[in-house]
C-alpha cells in the first residue's frame, strides 16, 4: 500500500493527452472478441480494469496480440468461447465482469466469474435476473461475485431495467446477440451508449433511442479497426483542477465527446467554468474534440435527474469543485454512488470534512456550501481510484500537504495520473 504527498501548486499550464476511454475499450475488446475476423484497436487503455477483460478473453481462447501499440484481436463468434481452465478474474471491474456475462450466457458451458474484495460487494441481481429471463442459470450468494453461469441457449426479451446502468443494458444486449428476436432495453432515464454505437460499427442491427436500446439476434459481427478516443471521465480531473488554479490553462487532445458522456461539461459550465472545443470529428461514431480549460469563477448548482447518470463517475471531482463554488451546490438522485468502489457518498463527505469543507451527506447525495478554504489532510481512498484523484486534485489547492493513502488504486483506471498531473503544474 503505497502514499501519495500532494502539495499545492501555483498553477496548471500545457497541452496533454489522455489513455483511451475506458468504457469504450473494455467494449471493443469483448465485441471484437465476438466478431468474425481480427479487429485493430488503437488508442485502448491499459488500466488494469481493461487488462483484467484482456486477460479474461485470453482465457476463453480468445488469440489477443499486440504489436506497435495497437492490440489485434482474432474474434471466436458469439458463442465461439472456450471453456475456461479456471475462475475467471475480473479483479476490480464491475464493467468487465457485467459485460461478460453476457456474452458467457450465451456460452454452451458452465464458468466462474469472481473479482476481488470490493467487486465481491457490488450488487449483480440487476444482471442475474434479466440474463435468468432469457434462460441462463446462475449460482450465486445474496447476488454477489463470484458467479457461477450455466450458459446456452437464450431468448429475446423486453427488459425494462429499474436503474440507468450502461452495464446492465450492455450486459443484455451482448446476450442479446445470440438470442433469435430482438431484445430491447429501455431504463428510467439514458446512460452511455458506447454498446449500441460499436454494434452497429460492427455491423448488428441496432435501434436505440433515449432510454431505448435493442439488437436484433442473432447477430454476426464483422471484424473492423477501432480507434479509441481519450476518456472524458479522465479529462475531468484536469479540466476541473485547471477551472480552480488562477491563471492556468489546460489544452487536452482527442477526448471523446459522446452526448451521453459530456453531463461534465454540461454540469461545469453550469457552474461557470470556462471550457473551449475544437478540432471536432468523428470516428467509429464516437464523436471526439479538442478541450481547452481556462481559470474559472465558480458559482453553485443543483444537480440530479438525468444528468446524474451522465456525470455519474464525475461527482466527486464536482464535489471538489463545489467547495470553491459560491453558494450551496447540491446533488440529488445519486444513490447508485453508494454501490461503487466505495460507498462514494460517505468516501467524498468524509474527506471533505477533514480538509475543512462545508459538507452534509444525504441519502442520495450531497450538500456543499462553498466557497471554503481546504486544508492538507490524510485522506483514506478506500482502494478507490476516482476518490483518490479527486483528493489529489483538492490537494492542488489547499493549504498545507495532503497525503492520500493506497494512491496505487489510480493504475485500475488512470496509470500515470499522478505523473501527468506534475508535468503540468507551476512551481
Amino acid at each position: 500500500m503505497t502514499e501519495k504527498l500532494i502539495k499545492p501548486v501555483r498553477c496548471l499550464r500545457g497541452d496533454i493527452s489522455l489513455p483511451g476511454d475506458k468504457s469504450i475499450s473494455h467494449r471493443a475488446l469483448i465485441l471484437s472478441a465476438l466478431a468474425k475476423g481480427e479487429s485493430r484497436i488503437t488508442g485502448l487503455s491499459v488500466a488494469q480494469d481493461v487488462m483484467h477483460t484482456k486477460k479474461c478473453l485470453e482465457e476463453l481462447g480468445v488469440p489477443i496480440r499486440e504489436s506497435a501499440g495497437a492490440f489485434f484481436v482474432q474474434g471466436v463468434g458469439t458463442s465461439g468461447f472456450q471453456k475456461p481452465a479456471k475462475t475467471l478474474d475480473a479483479g476490480n471491474s464491475g464493467t468487465t465482469i457485467r459485460l461478460l456475462s453476457g456474452a458467457l450466457a450465451a456460452q454452451n458451458f458452465t464458468s466462474i466469474i469472481d473479482g476481488d474484495e470490493s467487486l465481491r460487494k457490488r450488487p449483480m441481481r440487476r444482471i442475474i435476473e434479466p440474463l435468468e429471463l432469457m434462460g441462463a442459470g446462475f449460482e450465486s450468494v445474496s447476488f454477489k461475485a463470484p458467479l457461477t453461469i450455466h450458459g446456452g441457449p437464450l431468448r429475446a426479451i423486453d427488459y425494462a431495467s429499474p436503474v440507468a446502468s450502461a452495464q446492465v443494458k450492455s450486459c443484455i444486449l451482448i446476450a442479446g446477440l445470440a438470442a433469435k428476436g430482438i431484445t430491447r432495453v429501455t431504463e428510467p432515464s439514458p446512460s452511455r451508449d458506447h454498446t449500441e454505437r460499436m454494434l452497429q460499427e460492427l455491423g448488428a442491427t441496432v435501434h436505440y433511442s433515449e432510454g431505448m436500446a435493442a439488437v436484433k439476434g442473432p447477430a454476426l459481427l464483422n471484424a473492423t479497426a477501432i480507434d479509441v478516443p481519450a476518456d472524458i471521465s479522465a479529462a475531468a480531473f484536469f479540466l476541473i483542477a485547471t477551472c480552480l488554479l488562477p491563471e492556468s490553462e489546460v489544452t487536452i487532445s482527442n477526448v471523446g465527446v459522446n452526448p451521453t458522456r459530456t453531463g461534465i461539461l454540461d454540469a461545469m459550465s453550469s457552474m461557470g467554468a470556462f471550457f473551449t472545443p475544437g478540432n471536432e470529428s468523428e470516428s467509429n461514431r464516437e464523436p471526439r474534440a479538442t478541450l481547452t480549460a481556462k481559470t474559472s469563477e465558480l458559482f453553485a448548482a443543483q444537480l440530479g435527474g438525468s444528468l446524474i447518470p451522465r456525470i455519474i463517475d464525475e461527482i466527486p471531482v464536482i464535489a471538489v469543485a463545489a467547495t470553491q463554488a459560491k453558494g450551496k451546490t447540491i446533488i440529488r438522485d445519486a444513490g447508485e454512488l453508494r454501490v461503487k468502489e466505495s460507498d462514494r457518498i460517505t468516501t467524498i463527505a468524509e474527506n471533505l470534512l477533514r480538509m475543512g469543507a462545508d459538507v452534509k451527506e444525504i441519502k442520495d447525495g450531497l450538500i456543499i456550501e462553498g466557497p471554503t478554504p481546504l486544508h492538507g489532510a490524510m485522506i483514506d481512498s478506500y482502494g478507490d481510484h476516482r476518490i483518490a484523484m479527486s483528493f489529489a486534485i483538492a490537494g492542488l489547492i489547499a493549504d498545507g500537504e495532503t497525503l492520500i493513502k493506497n494512491s496505487e488504486c489510480v493504475d485500475t483506471s488512470f496509470p500515470g495520473f499522478f505523473d501527468l498531473l506534475d508535468s503540468i503544474t507551476c512551481d
